[in-house]
């Protein structure tokens, strides 16, 4: 396998101060960004580290709790609840070490949140973050609608939160520490390399845990993994690290581009941190029922759950290929292995 190589690029980073008289010069920058970067920084955005810290150590408070306690509201098919070691990137076809919970607005969180009593506040201080999360992201959406011709809500409308039909997220996650005195295991993925399917993702990080790592964009969609040359972005205080996702980049008939990333498993102690690694993603997801086609009309009309369902179904398909690849790699190296 060829080494990793890394570039020096970096990712542009756009303020949102006065965003009501500054909207024109930050659309401008954002649809430079989403064109040829597909990743960004947003600061002055309205949530202070503050803010941050404190969604950061309830979630800390919830990954400290035992396991059996969090298995009480297990990962389920409507997007929300708690998982451990089981998300498999298809490009590796081995699971994230890693675990995480997920959040929702409204009904899908029904029976998804643990007692008061066995977390007290937490549910109150994440929907509150939530809703900061989302006050930042209708601002940028207000922008790209109008980069790309639409009316100034079209976005907002889209992925209304108090909308029954949202599939908007805030995925707390917990990467596990690694051993910095033995060998990294063969197969150890913090997260493999992948794209989000979503409209955009908001991304919070922790000063001093790095790992975040992007590839350049794409064309069109493709497998994972395009490109072989990574660029490392470092946590910030404040910052909020954003990528267009694939559903954006359908909406803008490809004019956006959605980026590959991964969080790269430590395998060099004097340059990687191989601690436990915290983030907040807060991934904006459509209604169910809102259709989806661009300016262009470049793909057919779909409805939220379509686009969904499709993606899904991509994810399958790329994850039984590599599953497929992988086993014929191991026949290979036991012939090998024989022939000696």
């Amino acid at each position: 396998m060829a080494e990793t190589t890394y570039s020096d690029r970096t990712i542009p980073k756009i303020s949102l101060h006065d965003f009501d008289s500054r909207i024109d010069e930050i659309t401008a920058q954002l649809v430079a960004a989403a064109e040829a970067d597909g990743f960004f920084a947003v600061i002055n955005h309205g949530i202070s580290v503050d803010e941050i810290e404190a969604q950061f150590d309830a979630a800390g408070r919830f990954f400290s709790l035992p396991d059996e306690v969090k298995a009480t509201v297990p990962f389920s098919h409507r997007n929300t609840g708690w998982e451990k070691a089981k998300q498999i990137r298809p490009s590796t076809g081995k699971a994230d070490q890693k675990e995480s919970y997920q959040m929702q607005f409204g009904k899908m969180m029904e029976g998804m949140w643990l007692s008061e009593e066995t977390l007290p506040g937490f549910r109150k201080q994440s929907l509150g973050f939530m809703r900061k999360a989302q006050a930042v992201s209708e601002k940028m959406m207000i922008c790209f609608a109008r980069g790309l011709g639409f009316p100034d809500d079209y976005f907002v409308k889209a992925h209304d939160v108090s909308n029954p039909n949202i599939q908007t997220v805030l995925r707390a996650l917990h990467y596990f520490a690694v051993d910095p005195t033995v060998p990294t295991p063969e197969g150890y993925y913090r997260a493999g390399a992948h794209a989000d399917w979503d409209f955009l993702t908001l991304l919070f990080q922790r000063p001093g845990q790095s790992g975040l790592e992007i590839c350049p964009g794409r064309e069109v969609f493709t497998a994972f993994g395009l490109g072989d040359t990574w660029t490392k972005v470092e946590p910030t205080a404040g910052e909020i690290v954003c990528n267009i996702g694939d559903l954006l980049m359908s909406w803008s008939d490809d004019r956006f581009k959605s980026t590959f990333h991964r969080v790269k498993t430590p395998t060099d102690p004097a340059v990687d941190y191989y601690g436990p690694r915290y983030s907040l993603a807060y991934f904006n997801q459509p209604n169910t029922d809102c259709q989806i086609q661009g300016p262009l009309k470049k793909y057919p009309m779909v409805t939220g759950s379509q686009f969904t369902e499709a993606a899904m179904k991509r994810n399958f398909a790329a994850l039984e290929a590599k599953k497929a690849a992988n086993k014929l790699e191991e026949m290979k190296s036991g012939l090998v292995q024989a022939g000696r």
